[in-house]
């Protein structure tokens, strides 16, 4: 009886509504969660008012961005470098001041995706986003950028002090959220010194000298949602040469905000610096 009324219904139904259809197609109603699913591991969340399911982290109003732009002022009309804009959300916020631009760079290939939902989703008109190393984009000659935001960037790096080096040539003002390297805060017990290799060296960047301090991953790359460095090798700052570097290259009145030795993930702070032509 069952197999009699499957093939009643196949003659009166389309045969299309029998079949499977392939891996690779959205067969749902066309609505911007089904692009947020297509790429696991999101860190970020959508502004609530959208109703969009993604991260748990709400990047989208971060009080950091909100403090650089403080500090910078009005950047209406001005050329932003953005290095490491993750899924797009700081890019929100600085979109929704009018730049002139937004250069944002992304490695990891997963994040640039991201970046693209975002742009598409929130309209950042003003922001284009590049896949690629920004090293690399930072050895190319160019006008400088009235502002570069690097929020999440400098600890992930295998050379943090020619990064900054690199930044110096092709930036007026500079504003880094970074984890740094201290004894104090974090001594040999810390369970936070876990990832840390041991192995200190201390380079010379334009004259001036920097210890970095070793770390790995510990296979955290291995996530959907890792959204470290490049490399698993990478290397850790201490807080003194991050700014006494900073000023070795020319930048004047550096401001140190929220400083945290005791957060979950390391010793933090936020940095706001101006070059000495503004």
């Amino acid at each position: 009886m069952i197999s009699r009324i499957r093939n009643f219904l196949r003659r009166r139904a389309p045969s299309s509504e029998f079949e499977s259809s392939f891996d690779q197609y959205v067969t749902s109603t066309p609505h911007h969660q089904n692009a947020i699913e297509a790429l696991a591991g999101w860190n970020s969340a959508f502004p609530a008012s959208l109703d969009l399911k993604a991260g748990p982290h709400h990047l989208y109003a971060d009080p950091r961005i909100e403090w650089a732009i403080s500090q910078y002022g009005e950047i209406e009309d001005k050329k932003i470098l953005e290095v490491g804009p993750l899924e797009g959300m700081h890019t929100f916020m600085l979109n929704k001041w009018r730049p002139k631009l937004i250069d944002a760079i992304e490695a990891n290939r997963i994040c640039y995706l991201r970046c693209l939902v975002t742009k598409q989703i929130l309209d950042l008109d003003r922001a284009t986003f590049y896949l690629g190393d920004a090293q690399r984009w930072l050895e190319t000659p160019r006008d400088p950028y009235d502002l570069t935001v690097a929020s999440g960037v400098l600890y992930h790096l295998a050379d943090p002090g020619g990064f900054l080096r690199r930044v110096s040539e092709q930036t007026r003002s500079l504003y880094i959220w970074t984890h740094y390297f201290d004894d104090v805060a974090m001594p040999d017990s810390d369970i936070r010194r876990t990832p840390f290799t041991g192995k200190i060296e201390t380079r010379s960047v334009n004259g001036y000298n920097v210890r970095y301090y070793e770390r790995s991953y510990q296979h955290a790359n291995e996530s959907r949602s890792f959204c470290g460095g490049i490399r698993d090798r990478h290397y850790w700052m201490h807080k003194e040469d991050i700014v006494g570097l900073l000023q070795w290259l020319g930048f004047e009145h550096v401001i140190i905000h929220d400083d945290e030795p005791a957060h979950s993930g390391g010793p933090c702070f936020s940095i706001f610096a101006r070059a000495r032509s503004e």
